[in-house]
């Protein structure tokens, strides 16, 4: 293991155990792997801002990883609107290989980039489209696919929510990273979509030891959708 991979593994493996959880070896070794591909892909394409190279594993891998411990039980199969150099869809993969999961992104060089990672990784249950969510063609192919939509996208709830609708089944849950005051959002999409919403939970997303009181403002929003 080269010596950047090697530091991936002590930060990913380090945040879990001060979080009080015992990974799986081989699943912090995958992600760590992962985050040293994203860093030498992203020499050469943009899937996360250079300043950020040197907090990969925190403000992308891990965060992305640490979600799935809310992922609402029976989920099956997952959308990742948006994912960029693979976030979350990838991470969730790694730790929740019991679901099917589709990575769509409309920038083609990262949807390259993201298969690239997949292959390398030999991650069976993912696959990376590259289209745009609420193209006709793409509703036509996944319509009443999915139980799970994940985004760490920066559109408004109101949007995410219009792109979900076509594509979640009869029942199915939306799941996005957000921060600062959400209040506005909501009003937004409740104006339009409040029918749909059976019930909507935010988490803060706080952990040990460098977001202990969530000075960062990280929330995850989890609306339960019903057609």
């Amino acid at each position: 293991m080269v010596d950047k991979q090697a530091q991936y593994l002590r930060e990913i493996t380090s945040f879990y155990w001060e979080n009080g959880y015992n990974p799986e070896t081989t699943q912090m070794e995958c992600l760590a792997f992962y985050a040293d591909l994203v860093c030498k892909k992203n020499e050469s394409v943009n899937l996360i801002s250079r300043k950020d190279v040197e907090h990969i594993i925190e403000n992308h891998v891990f965060i992305s990883s640490y979600i799935t411990k809310y992922i609402p039980e029976r989920t099956t199969n997952f959308l990742d609107i948006g994912t960029g150099g693979g976030f979350p869809g990838i991470p969730i993969a790694i730790m929740r290989p019991d679901l099917k999961g589709v990575l769509v992104d409309s920038i083609s060089k990262k949807i390259d980039a993201v298969s690239e990672f997949i292959e390398k990784m030999m991650i069976r249950n993912i696959k990376a489209e590259n289209a745009r969510v609420e193209s006709a063609e793409f509703i036509e192919k996944h319509k009443n696919s999915f139980d799970l939509i994940v985004t760490r996208a920066t559109e408004p709830l109101i949007v995410l929510l219009r792109y979900a609708m076509p594509l979640i089944k009869e029942k199915g849950f939306l799941m996005t990273i957000k921060g600062g005051d959400l209040t506005e959002e909501f009003q937004k999409a409740e104006i339009k979509y409040k029918p749909f919403i059976k019930k909507s939970t935010v988490y803060e997303l706080h952990y040990k030891p460098s977001n202990l009181r969530n000075v960062k403002g990280k929330k995850l929003v989890l609306l339960e959708l019903t057609k």
